[in-house]
């Protein structure tokens, strides 16, 4: 409640949600729109990954259809490109373009793309670091409000927050380059390949540049709250 008070992290609040929810409007709208022109090459998401992962040598990475909407994703653990349905049995140029991306992933992993091998290093940790540093971080700036009989306790708590946060934050960092890699793969393949025309790659281009900025816009906030905390400590102990 006493972070409520604070008019700092109020705006930090607002700003981050504008990064949540702003990409993912534009990501949505731009792959609707894309959802709707079939590309000429009449190939499904399913015909192309397969394809693209044939073309690349990578006979062990299975090809799934999944529910719902961009769900679409590459599982390195089961080796499985899943593509949402629509994507799955579509012929569009979001379609096409987002089934590339996903084999952009898998050939990462086939080749082991150093910022890949990093982030696959990280991921058991994020999810401890998004839930428990916010949380040391909160009780031990709280103790320290509560009570000065032990600041130099609840500091080191604080500061033990900071540390379990920011390795939340290196891994949204490491993301970017491992995402604008895929991207940049999908896009190459899909021109070289010729399974888009050059009208049709603009689309391509757009959509996959739309879906990048959603992992920026999350890295971009991340920082920004780990940033607050580190000053609201160094000043706090300023004060002090």
């Amino acid at each position: 409640m006493f972070m409520m008070m604070d008019p700092s992290y109020m705006l930090l609040s607002v700003v981050g949600m504008g990064l949540v929810f702003l990409p993912q409007l534009w990501v949505k709208n731009t792959v609707a729109t894309y959802k709707k022109v079939d590309a000429r090459s009449g190939m499904t998401g399913e015909e192309l990954a397969r394809t693209i992962l044939r073309r690349h040598n990578i006979e062990d990475v299975a090809i799934q259809a999944i529910e719902g909407e961009l769900t679409d994703h590459y599982d390195p653990g089961a080796k499985a490109v899943r593509l949402s349905a629509d994507n799955f049995y579509g012929r569009s140029i979001s379609g096409l373009a987002i089934a590339a991306h996903e084999c952009g992933h898998a050939i990462q992993h086939a080749t082991g793309y150093v910022p890949v091998v990093i982030r696959g290093k990280m991921a058991p940790v994020v999810g401890l670091g998004s839930q428990f540093g916010p949380m040391l971080l909160m009780i031990g700036i709280g103790l320290g409000a509560a009570s000065a009989a032990a600041p130099a306790f609840s500091t080191l708590i604080a500061w033990l927050g900071v540390a379990v946060f920011s390795a939340a934050v290196a891994f949204h960092m490491v993301t970017l380059p491992v995402e604008f890699n895929a991207s940049s793969r999908a896009l190459a393949v899909l021109e070289t390949g010729g399974y888009l025309t050059s009208d049709e790659m603009t689309g391509a281009k757009k959509v996959l540049t739309a879906a990048a900025m959603t992992y920026v816009a999350t890295a971009m906030y991340s920082l920004m709250e780990l940033v607050y905390w580190v000053l609201r400590l160094v000043g706090g102990r300023s004060r002090d």
